[in-house]
């Protein structure tokens, strides 16, 4: 505090108001002129479509392209795409596909505990340019470690958008159609791999896999400027973090009015203030260390929250289980199509058949369960039995050696398996605190991918390298979704309490403008009492 503020106890006072001004408008500011519900949903939308066109770029034929091979008469062909350009095996085609998974295993946890002291909206754009630059570097890639390493850093942009994305959805979706709008963004996430096997396939043939990346570059990087240009929104369970700053002032303001007030009878000064919380009290040149251990405190002890909540834990575990499957369907459909059927446009019918289930069966996941009430338990019911007649339907596709046949049961399958999507996350929202949701999201995608799609695509390769027999390949892949939906099938018995309108586990408390009264104006009220009576 100033000479000038130590010397009058007036101004000193006028800035504890004024910060407290700052908080209470900061907490009550209304939303920012270019938001509405509908429009954040559109732009969640597109960002998820396009991470999820890459995806399906990687897998596709045109992108990914074939080994090269030779005949026995000493034929070779120089194969194509990326896996003819650098003479990939199947294990190490399988591994490129996973790359990813090691920056968003990196960055997941750290994004997930910034959003406490950083607006998402900001971490979205940083995660969005990494993203940005990281696909442009897989189109100048010169060898399979310099595309490995730019496929990791695509992790890095997934990690700060897709743990955020749903509770910003989910806040802001009306109360009846919560299921159904998160269905809407994660229908996306199938018709970007279905788009992505198009786009793959019409830029590769065409023109170069190379090019394919240069365009999904060109088409996020105005989403990444959004994030830093674009006011951000308050998310549920979290203060903003112009109310942390000028709390900090209040709080420093009160300390230092109550120090300076000790033996000025002329400037002294009654405060009363609710309580802080303590560690804001602690010594100013270890501060910085505080904060920072507090912080790794707190996620530390959110993450054995969430790893002692059995609805969590059992969401998860089938949700590892059913992508496991949807991981390598993704990457190696197309070529086992190719090989079990001799589909002469894999790209396209996978495309086809991924896209219009995805939209349907998950838009449909979504409005039935909001249809029937939506709960915990009934997510379960929903999950379960769904992915139960997915697996029934896509198991029996493969044992059939018509193609019309595989391709009518394989389409009722994909429509029974894509609508667990808005369920699923439904779920892990809704089964912790508001203030635990990005962290929730954010280990949730960690599981599935560390332990589901990840291994799953060079595991199948390596087994489709031992048994050289797609559709037996098929077979035992499509077989882990019943034990997918055997798990979800427990959940419906598990105790699951919606968390979604409990408080915040810190709420922001601030000095109460009321408690804070000037002794001075007292003194004189007394004066000229007395004076009246003399």
């Amino acid at each position: 505090m100033g000479k000038e503020e130590q010397g009058n106890p007036e101004l000193s006072v006028s800035k504890e108001t004024a910060d407290m001004e700052r908080v209470s408008s900061a907490l009550s500011a209304p939303n920012p002129s270019w938001f509405t519900p509908k429009r954040l949903l559109a732009i969640f939308c597109i960002i998820n479509l396009l991470n999820y066109v890459d995806r399906g770029a990687m897998g596709s034929n045109g992108v990914n392209g074939s080994r090269r091979s030779c005949t026995k008469s000493g034929q070779c062909t120089s194969g194509s795409g990326i896996q003819g350009v650098f003479n990939l095996s199947n294990f190490e085609d399988g591994v490129l596909s996973s790359a990813f998974m090691v920056g968003l295993l990196v960055a997941s946890p750290v994004f997930a505990s910034l959003v406490k002291i950083v607006n998402p909206f900001r971490l979205i754009g940083v995660g969005l340019t990494v993203w940005t630059f990281a696909t442009a570097g897989c189109g100048f890639s010169f060898d399979f470690w310099s595309i490995a390493i730019c496929r990791m850093l695509v992790g890095v942009g997934e990690a700060s958008f897709i743990s955020l994305a749903a509770p910003y959805i989910d806040d802001n979706a009306p109360v009846a159609q919560k299921t159904a709008w998160l269905a809407i963004f994660y229908m996306c996430i199938p018709a970007g791999v279905a788009v992505g096997y198009v786009y793959g396939g019409l830029v590769g043939d065409h023109f170069s896999w190379r090019f394919a990346f240069f365009g999904e570059a060109i088409l996020m990087a105005p989403f990444a400027v959004l994030g830093f240009v674009l006011k951000p929104l308050q998310m549920k369970g979290f203060s903003p973090v112009e109310s942390k700053k000028a709390l900090t002032g209040v709080e420093t303001a009160v300390s230092e009015a109550k120090d300076d007030s000790i033996g000025k009878d002329g400037g002294m000064l009654s405060v009363k203030e609710e309580p802080i919380d303590q560690s804001s009290k602690a010594p100013s040149n270890s501060k910085c260390g505080c904060i920072n251990l507090d912080q790794l405190s707190r996620v530390l002890k959110d993450l054995n929250v969430l790893l002692l909540d059995r609805v969590y834990v059992v969401t998860n575990l089938g949700y590892i289980a059913y992508n496991f499957v949807l991981g390598a369907y993704s990457y190696w459909g197309p070529k086992a199509g190719y090989s079990i059927y001799h589909m002469k446009n894999a790209d396209m019918m996978f495309g086809g058949v991924t896209l219009l289930c995805g939209i349907l069966g998950t838009l449909a996941g979504g409005f039935v369960l909001d249809k029937i009430s939506s709960t915990i338990s009934n997510a379960f019911k929903l999950l379960s039995v769904a992915t139960f007649l997915g697996a029934a339907f896509c198991f029996s596709a493969f044992c059939f050696k018509s193609l019309y046949a595989f391709l009518a049961l394989f389409t009722l399958g994909q429509l029974f398996i894509f609508a667990t999507q808005g369920p699923v996350n439904y779920i892990c929202l809704h089964c912790v605190q508001p203030s635990m949701r990005p962290l929730s999201m954010a280990m949730s995608v960690v599981a599935i991918h560390i332990f589901g799609d990840v291994p799953s695509s060079p595991l199948v390769g390596v087994l489709q390298d031992n048994i050289n027999d797609w559709r037996k390949t098929a077979l035992i892949l499509t077989s882990i979704l019943f034990l997918a939906a055997i798990i979800w099938f427990i959940g419906i018995f598990l105790h699951g309490v919606d968390r979604f309108n409990e408080d915040c586990e810190n709420p922001v408390t601030i000095v109460d403008k009321s408690n804070i009264t000037p002794l001075l104006d007292e003194k004189t009220d007394e004066r000229t009492n007395s004076s009246a009576r003399t």
